[in-house]
């Protein structure tokens, strides 16, 4: 078995880096992770995030003004993603389980295979909505709730499975953490509401918190406070993703529902090119993962996005 994110942490004595990868576009190879990851390595981050994703909705024309509505699985590996990078670089491997577009049965079978492969950390989230109607819709005999989804993976821990005819039903030894959200999930009423049903997640056993990307760090420390002030103990870690393109100042705060500093946003609006834009996203999130250091969080979490170049960057002059 692969050692636990939390006693990684426990067990750390200064911040430490860990990298969250985008499983490739279906057709495409594993070569893509490597590429991603190999320039990545060298930092010794202790754990490797790979993210979960579940069918989509697309329209494909098949006749002349007619489409055909059909459901694709994009990105689909984790599990053997998680353990190919778990046995080429034997590092422990952090896989995200989703509800969203998997039933109880889909998942049981999913930490199954995990549990068989020595991975035993996960990153239990609910998944995005919709994206047509923007609401999210759990699979039929499936999670509706991230706390759901928790308590199974909870239950298995305590050798209890779905056929509760089963004999000498073998617990699973899964340590796993949750999302928390600095500015709020956006489908929350308020702040409240949120680290209400966080601290929720944390009593039915999760060990740790990774945040949604944030670009003001004076957010991610109030947060902090605040879940501290709520009885949430477990460790928090930064989640940092750099802008890369222009189009992010539209497209980070609609989809992640944050905001982005005002000073950030006039440095990207006096760029001429889209090398200075990428720079300015380097330079400022250099910034942030300094001051995040500074404050001796455990492990600063950057997103790939399935490009490494600018990571590699970031990390070089902070770690």
């Amino acid at each position: 078995m692969g050692e636990k994110v939390i006693d990684i942490l426990r067990h750390s004595n200064k911040t430490l880096c860990s990298f969250e990868l985008l499983p490739p576009l279906r057709g495409d190879d594993i070569e893509s992770i490597y590429a991603t990851l190999d320039p990545l390595i060298e930092f010794k981050p202790p754990y490797i995030n790979i993210t979960y994703h579940q069918e989509e909705i697309v329209y494909k024309e098949v006749q002349s003004n007619l489409l055909e509505r059909r459901s694709i699985w994009k990105r689909p590996g984790t599990v053997a993603i998680s353990a190919a990078i778990k046995y080429r670089y034997n590092i422990t491997v952090v896989p995200h389980l989703i509800c969203g577009g998997f039933t109880r049965e889909e998942t049981e079978n999913a930490l199954i295979d995990l549990h068989f492969l020595g991975i035993n950390n996960i990153l239990a989230v609910r998944g995005d909505p919709d994206i047509e109607s923007k609401i999210f819709k759990p699979e039929k005999g499936g999670h509706k709730y991230t706390l759901d989804l928790i308590n199974q993976i909870g239950n298995m821990n305590k050798g209890i499975y779905l056929d509760d005819d089963l004999e000498y039903a073998k617990p699973t030894n899964f340590s796993f953490g949750v999302a928390g959200y600095p500015e709020k999930h956006p489908e929350s009423p308020n702040m409240k509401s949120d680290l209400h049903f966080l601290k929720k997640k944390v009593e039915a056993g999760a060990d740790f918190i990774v945040t949604q990307l944030f670009f003001d760090n004076s957010k991610f420390f109030r947060f902090v406070e605040l879940c501290r002030n709520e009885g949430i103990d477990v460790p928090i870690i930064p989640g940092i993703k750099p802008i890369t393109i222009f189009e992010h100042l539209q497209y980070l705060p609609k989809t992640f529902n944050i905001d982005l500093p005002e000073e950030l946003v006039r440095k990207i609006l006096k760029c001429k090119s889209k090398e200075k834009i990428r720079q300015v996203g380097i330079d400022w999130a250099i910034e942030q993962s300094r001051e995040l250091v500074r404050s001796a969080v455990p492990v600063v979490h950057y997103y790939t996005m399935g490009r490494s170049d600018n990571i590699r960057k970031i990390v070089e002059a902070v770690f």
